[in-house]
């Protein structure tokens, strides 16, 4: 279990754990708003399917003390950069400060990850929330894009678990 101490607005406790036989099913269901599906997929099983059928992404299930509440992945590049990828917090979950707590909690864990020198993850540009949440947080848009994604970076000396405001 991965937990930093944060809480979301209503108090419950924010930690990453791994998928187990136990979650994955109410991970698989975790969905986003409608308006978010143009820039997530519509369930987070397709997150779990990259996780298990690519040896690249490692996922994570959200919990909100012990609900189920989202999906994080993680992988390393070739070039030994950290990436987030697929994060999702289930629509009914939304408002409550999970995003925040749930990137804090997952930069300040890859921080203390051997050879981690920055951490990215990429966005589409008219994700005008996200691009907030994502800068509020550190992230820093780079010159680079993955497809047509804005590619934003954070230095893990800023991936501390009560991180920039």
């Amino acid at each position: 279990m991965i937990d930093h101490g944060l809480c979301d607005r209503t108090g419950r406790r924010v930690t990453l754990r791994d998928v187990d036989d136990e979650n994955w099913r109410a991970v698989a269901d975790i969905a986003p708003r409608d308006d978010q599906r143009g820039f997530v997929a519509a369930l987070a099983a397709r997150y779990l399917l990259l996780s298990t059928r690519e040896d690249v992404w490692r996922s994570l299930a959200v919990h909100a003390d012990d609900t189920v509440v989202g999906h994080v992945m993680w992988g390393v590049d070739e070039d030994g950069s950290y990436w987030l990828g697929g994060m999702l917090i289930d629509a009914a979950e939304q408002g409550r400060g999970l995003g925040r707590a749930l990137l804090r909690t997952v930069t300040a864990w890859l921080a203390t990850q051997p050879d981690c020198r920055v951490i990215r993850l990429s966005y589409h540009p008219e994700n005008t929330p996200a691009r907030r949440l994502y800068e509020s947080t550190g992230f820093r848009p780079t010159d680079d894009a993955e497809g047509d994604e804005i590619v934003a970076e954070l230095v893990p000396e800023a991936a501390t678990p009560h991180g920039p405001s």
